[in-house]
């Protein structure tokens, strides 16, 4: 009976300067998954197992489980399409924390929609399926943003165009950046960090977000790596979400003088990034953040480069 694997890394949303309108996904060196996977097998109805380090943190009734959501938001397209379908049943590996700012949700969206769009021998474009998963995110996080489903799903590094022919851009990157990623084993609530935040920016706020925005896209496509890494901050959230993070300025203060281009927090935390394009800083910063940032026995540490490849299925 057919049989699909589908595999979607975790991803870091925002990437300090572009508030919701950049996104990476990470892959980390040592070859060790850093994401989830659904299993879809051919089945005479639909049902869903849970496995994995995380299963235990979600819902137990499946339908209430973002994968079940995924399943029959699905169904309902194929059938608009006049498609018959028959039924399927699927299997979550939560690897990913949840409220980690590793794109957790957006990792288990997009591994059971890719797996599915491939099982029913892909009835739906990239397009379509971005579309999807903005929505289905939305869902979990109450607005549709695609800043970790985009990532998630076509790899490397996004800039969210949200035109109505285009969701994301590819950008450029720099090769020789190693991505620490560090997971203190605690949780922030997305809808808790956005809440934190100020309703209203100020102009000079606003100002120096669009320039930094901008002149780090420039420098990517220029391949000018010291300016790139010089307006990698977060003017916007940093501020404020920091105090939900213990010791972040201790964690940024030991990175930036190991070597680190930049550091900042994942999405809305409490995972933190260092970029650095020394595999020795690397390891360092990683080693530190293990033995200072991370608070409980559920966190962890890696060196990471970017996913180019993104979601994958066999």
């Amino acid at each position: 009976m057919k049989s699909i694997i589908a595999y979607a890394p975790a991803s870091t949303g925002n990437v300090s300067l572009g508030f919701d309108l950049l996104g990476a996904a990470l892959k980390p060196i040592d070859g060790s998954k850093l994401g989830d996977e659904v299993e879809v097998h051919a089945a005479s109805e639909y049902s869903l197992e849970v496995k994995g380090a995380f299963a235990h943190k979600l819902p137990g009734d499946a339908d209430q489980n973002i994968v079940t959501l995924c399943y029959h938001h699905f169904v309902e397209a194929l059938v608009k399409q006049g498609k018959s379908v028959s039924p399927a049943r699927l299997v979550l590996h939560k690897h990913l924390p949840i409220g980690s700012g590793l794109g957790s949700s957006a990792s288990s969206i997009v591994a059971a929609l890719h797996g599915l769009n491939v099982f029913y021998d892909t009835p739906f474009s990239e397009h379509d399926m971005l579309l999807m998963m903005g929505e289905l995110e939305g869902q979990i996080s109450g607005s549709i943003h695609y800043d970790n489903v985009a990532p998630c799903y076509v790899g490397g590094l996004t800039l969210m165009a949200e035109q109505p022919d285009q969701i994301s851009l590819s950008l450029p990157v720099f090769d020789n950046w190693y991505w620490v990623a560090c997971y203190s084993g605690i949780s922030v609530s997305t809808a808790a960090a956005r809440n934190i935040l100020p309703k209203d920016v100020p102009m000079k706020t606003t100002i120096q977000f669009g320039r930094q925005l901008a002149v780090f896209i420039d420098a990517l496509y220029r391949k000018d790596e010291a300016l790139a890494a010089s307006v990698m901050l977060d003017v916007l959230a940093e501020p404020y979400r920091k105090s939900l993070l213990p010791y972040f300025d201790e964690s940024r203060q030991f990175a930036m003088e190991n070597g680190a281009l930049a550091f900042g927090i994942s999405g809305s935390g409490p995972t933190v990034f260092a970029v650095t394009n020394s595999l020795e800083n690397a390891q360092t910063i990683k080693q530190w953040l293990a033995d200072n940032y991370i608070q409980n026995e559920t966190g962890f540490s890696h060196v990471c480069q970017l996913d180019m490849q993104g979601a994958v299925a066999e």
